[in-house]
């Protein structure tokens, strides 16, 4: 009987699962997919949207920027970031930041599922140039062909037999925390303002220690200096008395 119940239980979240995938599936993918460097944010590559995806994104593309200014090689490496209309989804590999911009219909397990396929290929493709310098923006801008063929291969991938394949294969989402963008902004810049005021503090203080150590060798050399020096000269005198004549 339990073992009957399980099944049952099993089954059903397999259909709701999959139903959530095809209402997923009936609209974009993702909307809009970015590549960046997390140590300074550069853009290294990003999909090709058309117009009025641009004109519908432009505020939630800022917001990405705004993303990769916040990361840093501490971040938590997979994370969802509630912004209203849309949902920001990225992982963190090999110092690239992958993001890609959904509808809130999407299952979130699809859309790691896509940005950990898309950190392989990138990684396998460019991972030695990630960190040379000398790098413009969206220097690996060819990666959208990828992107692209990746995201038809997603919209196509409706039958029963390929979704039970996928999901045998998902990323395993259930850890993956979901933050609210205002309060990342907000809460980002004030830990921001601590720790810059933090640094300060730890400048001032460090200058303070010096000054003080500073001040005390000259108050020992004001009060000790001179009685040193006669009693320096006086022995050099008796030595050199008693020891020439």
């Amino acid at each position: 009987m339990l073992l009957e119940t399980q099944s049952i239980s099993l089954y059903c979240e397999t259909l709701l699962f999959q139903y959530s995938f095809y209402l997923a599936f009936t609209h974009n993918m993702v909307k809009s997919t970015i590549i960046a460097r997390i140590s300074d944010g550069l853009p290294l590559a990003a999909s090709m949207d058309d117009e009025q995806a641009e004109s519908e994104l432009s505020e939630y593309k800022n917001q990405a920027k705004l993303i990769f200014k916040k990361i840093n090689s501490h971040s938590q490496t997979m994370c969802s970031i509630d912004s209203e209309k849309f949902i920001f989804h990225y992982i963190i590999e090999h110092g690239v930041c992958y993001l890609c911009i959904c509808e809130h219909s999407f299952p979130r397990k699809v859309a790691f599922n896509y940005l950990d396929e898309l950190a392989k290929e990138f990684y396998m493709s460019y991972g030695t140039e990630i960190e040379n310098q000398s790098l413009r923006p969206y220097a690996f801008i060819k990666f959208d062909t990828f992107m692209q063929k990746t995201k038809q291969i997603y919209e196509d991938s409706r039958t029963i037999q390929s979704l039970g394949k996928l999901n045998e294969n998902l990323v395993d989402v259930t850890k993956i925390m979901t933050k609210n963008m205002e309060d990342l902004l907000w809460r980002g810049d004030s830990l921001d303002r601590m720790s810059s005021l933090s640094d300060k503090l730890r400048d001032q203080s460090k200058k303070y220690r010096k000054d003080a150590r500073q001040l005390n060798i000259d108050a020992m050399y004001r009060k000790y200096g001179i009685p040193a020096a006669i009693a320096f000269i006086i022995i050099f005198i008796l030595y050199i008395r008693f020891r020439f004549f």
